[in-house]
């Protein structure tokens, strides 16, 4: 960590570590994607990974610290950084109750951003869904001499990912929406702090798996009786399991903590 920002608190850096680990070992992350928290006491201030695997994260020099404004490292002299820290530091920038960031590749979440097909709330676990999902598509924001590799490089897509986290683009400072689909490329998820943003990405690719078992299933029925609609969770259920979702996000985080500390692949040294 660099010695010209506010240092991290030992437990909190030591709780993002595991965060990284936790979401390698339930493949929300493989050797892309990434973790960030907003500094506790430095709320223009963002933790990310440096550029490596999250699974190898394991001490305070991996982490490094960002500006909120325009993701440039507070140590000048840090040059090894993911390149897509613009979609955390303008989520950041647009919403100051949102403490933590997860941007992932998971297998389960991509056809939701593709299909056209939206991704529903099929279980409790997930009611911090809601009842729709937005889906960023980053073909539509492209400039002439933009690399079009879908990744989010610069403040302008990145605050344009932001604003799909809002149901109006207009100044709203707080999220109506805790996950967005990413056409071609994955999710990204939000929460006020560490433990609750694994836990709504590791039951949002859950989600996504389940409801497309259930579209199979559906296809593959060959009864003469004509099937009832899928009944997704309805506003009330998703509000009342979101609230469920946030008191009980503990119970989980220490499980999966302990899973990882068996594991045998993992290394915190803080």
């Amino acid at each position: 960590m660099s010695a010209t920002g506010a240092s991290l608190p030992d437990d909190l850096g030591r709780k993002f570590i595991s965060g990284c680990h936790i979401l390698h070992y339930h493949r929300v992350l493989d050797a892309y994607g990434h973790l960030s928290v907003r500094h506790p006491t430095q709320p223009d201030i963002f933790i990310m990974a440096r550029q490596i695997a999250p699974a190898l994260v394991s001490a305070p020099e991996d982490l490094v610290q960002y500006r909120v404004s325009d993701a440039s490292p507070v140590d000048p002299s840090m040059k090894d950084g993911y390149v897509e820290r613009y979609i955390h530091s303008e989520i950041f920038k647009k919403f100051p109750d949102v403490y933590a960031v997860i941007h992932s590749h998971a297998e389960s979440v991509i056809p939701y951003g593709i299909s056209g097909v939206p991704l529903q709330t099929c279980f409790h676990m997930a009611g911090f869904l809601g009842t729709s999902t937005p889906v960023y598509d980053i073909s539509t924001l492209y400039s002439a001499g933009d690399k079009q590799d879908m990744l989010v490089r610069d403040t302008r897509l990145g605050e344009a990912l932001a604003d799909c986290f809002a149901n109006s683009k207009s100044e709203s400072r707080s999220a109506d929406h805790a996950v967005v689909m990413m056409r071609g490329h994955g999710m990204t998820v939000i929460a006020p702090n560490i433990e609750e943003c694994v836990l709504r990405a590791i039951y949002t690719q859950q989600n996504a798996s389940i409801q497309t078992t259930v579209l199979v299933t559906r296809s593959a029925y060959r009864g003469s009786a004509p099937l009832p609609e899928v009944r997704f969770l309805n506003d009330a259920e998703a509000a009342d399991s979101a609230v469920m979702t946030h008191w009980s996000s503990g119970r989980p985080w220490k499980l999966w903590v302990r899973e990882i500390e068996q594991a045998g692949l993992y290394i915190n040294k803080v």
